[in-house]
């Protein structure tokens, strides 16, 4: 019985060409693209291990007892976790811009609703401007994060600043 077997021919692996999708440049970004995140439904386990990295030890984010007393129907995700999830490496954006992205310039948010343990969250960035600035450009996006009852929790803006051509 022959045991021998011809292996493929070899073919040179470049890790640099290993990419998630084609790479872009500033240029090609347009005006009213989306990039989503995957859903997360957030659990007990997510709100404590941010509870412990953040140090916050407000009792609204852990008390049940507390949180209804003042007016919350069960404790309240951080804030800060929720807009952890606008996180631009949470979709394919930087995949996209990997190659000429330089900087993540600024953030600001809006939280609209609470957001509670057991909700599920769909995070969107969609691009909303593109100021060209010499060599560079900045990118602008509207980041939303919505609930699993269509509601949008939170609303802000990130902007980026990548390099040109």
């Amino acid at each position: 019985m022959d045991t021998q077997h011809t292996a493929p021919p070899t073919t040179e692996f470049d890790p640099d060409a290993f990419l998630v999708v084609p790479p872009r440049t500033f240029e090609d970004l347009r005006v009213g693209e989306v990039f989503r995140a995957p859903s997360r439904t957030l659990t007990d386990a997510h709100a404590a291990a941010f509870q412990t990295v953040s140090a916050d030890n407000h009792p609204v984010h852990y008390d049940a007892e507390w949180a209804r007393r003042h007016g919350h129907s069960a404790p309240v995700v951080h804030g800060l976790q929720v807009l952890a999830f606008t996180a631009p490496g949470a979709t394919l954006f930087p995949h996209f811009i990997g190659e000429v992205f330089i900087s993540f310039l600024e953030l600001s948010c809006t939280f609209l609703a609470e957001v509670h343990s057991g909700d599920t969250l769909y995070p969107a960035l969609t691009v909303t401007g593109l100021e060209p600035r010499g060599e560079d450009g900045v990118v602008v996006t509207e980041a939303t994060i919505h609930n699993q009852r269509g509601e949008l929790v939170l609303s802000g803006q990130h902007k980026y600043l990548l390099r040109r051509g």
